[in-house]
């Protein structure tokens, strides 16, 4: 059974032709290679990315077509939206996609993605991309494509326009994203710091007491006698919990000291992993307020998604299909995040306006939907601009008439 790779590396793969490197404007050249810092194993590090990649992955991403001069839209390609928000590939859910997509972007600042289409230009499926290294090079009439290098040491090259690409502190390199480099400092000194509060809570507990011999023993019978009191008596087979020793030893337990743990410091350097993802610690335990996660998705979410929808948009469709008002956006449904009392003003604002379905309602508060819920309703209180408008008109006429 051919691997995920093998899979990858057989869709549309250019074949070995002339390349060179490409040469950018400025001194840094256009490889990646994979951040090799092992930022993602600090826990507190992976735990940030975690929830950053858990609340992205619930985005629906969905093709729709803009009409009437972008004021109205509908729903797209069946096939396409089945693909964006259920099954990217037959290897993944959409969940699994976003969330691997968004964890390679947050530990490398660099993603990659390749789009699989049939002969006709149609996507088939969407696959994330894990290299060692990749990089920008060119044919010889100037086309660029991207070279990866795989961990089992195949590679592939891909035009760029299959591939989606993020990127994460875009500033040094015009086609990648800066390292992490800047945070590794931080991140070892997290590192002693769990190593020291290891040593330190063993340190702490590793002598329990003191054996003290009335008569002088030699070196070679005093740790006779002690193995044998921690063998007889310290051992975990000895239920009673009960020692008895003759008038040569009295032994002499010693409470356990606490290990000196500086926890000023450690939430000082988690804060600052903390900021250097964007997140705070609410937003990690899950315990954020209505106000916490809407700066968490305007800061975090919504810029992967307005990121994501614009790489899909422009490597799916063709400028024509473009202009014809085609685009992919990915979306959430923010209001679930909301209080009862704002999901409840929400209602009361929009259902009478016919912006919102009864069932649309029903949905902000996680309630079953009703027979013909999704008819729009709309409060007599509002009417067309127009109608009001000619209504006025023939009211106008009518005084007019009554006068004369």
């Amino acid at each position: 059974m051919a691997s995920l790779l093998d899979r990858i590396l057989g869709i549309n793969k250019i074949k070995e032709k002339q390349t060179e490197r490409l040469e950018l404007l400025t001194s840094n050249i256009g490889i990646f290679n994979s951040f090799t810092g092992n930022a993602y194993e600090n826990e507190v590090f992976r735990f940030a990315v975690d929830s950053i990649a858990r609340n992205i992955g619930k985005l629906r991403g969905r093709h729709i077509v803009h009409t009437k001069n972008y004021s109205e839209r509908s729903n797209g390609n069946t096939q396409l939206n089945r693909i964006l928000g259920n099954r990217p590939n037959p290897y993944m859910t959409s969940y699994d996609f976003l969330y691997k997509l968004c964890t390679h972007l947050y530990i490398h600042n660099n993603a990659f993605a390749l789009l699989d289409k049939d002969d006709n230009g149609n996507l088939r499926a969407i696959y994330p991309l894990h290299s060692v290294n990749m990089e920008y090079v060119t044919d010889l009439s100037g086309e660029l494509y991207c070279k990866f290098l795989f961990a089992n040491g195949k590679h592939a090259t891909f035009h760029i326009n299959q591939l989606i690409i993020l990127r994460r502190h875009f500033n040094s390199n015009e086609l990648l994203g800066d390292s992490n480099a800047s945070i590794l400092p931080t991140l070892e000194v997290a590192h002693m710091q769990n190593e020291g509060m290891t040593h330190a809570i063993r340190n702490s507990t590793n002598l329990k007491g003191i054996l003290k011999y009335s008569q002088t023993i030699s070196p070679d019978n005093l740790k006779k006698e002690k193995d044998s009191f921690v063998r007889d008596y310290l051992d975990i087979s000895n239920t009673g919990g009960i020692a008895s020793l003759d008038a040569k030893a009295e032994y002499i337990p010693l409470k356990p000291t606490d290990a000196d743990i500086n926890s000023n410091e450690i939430e000082a350097i988690k804060t600052k992993i903390y900021d250097y993802l964007g997140v705070s610690e609410r937003i990690v335990n899950s315990t954020y307020s209505e106000d916490e996660w809407s700066a968490f998705y305007e800061s975090i979410i919504e810029p992967f998604a307005l990121q994501l929808s614009q790489e899909l948009t422009e490597k799916v469709f063709t400028e024509r299909e473009q202009s014809f008002g085609n685009e992919i956006i990915f979306e959430s449904n923010r209001l679930q995040f909301a209080s009862n009392k704002s999901k409840t003003a929400t209602i009361e604002k929009l259902v009478p306006l016919g912006i919102l379905t009864p069932n649309q309602a029903l949905e902000m508060l996680n309630l079953p939907p009703i027979e013909n819920g999704d008819e729009h309703i709309m409060s007599l209180n509002y009417i067309d601009k127009n109608i009001a408008e000619q209504y006025q008109l023939n009211k106008s006429e009518g005084d007019k008439n009554e006068r004369v």
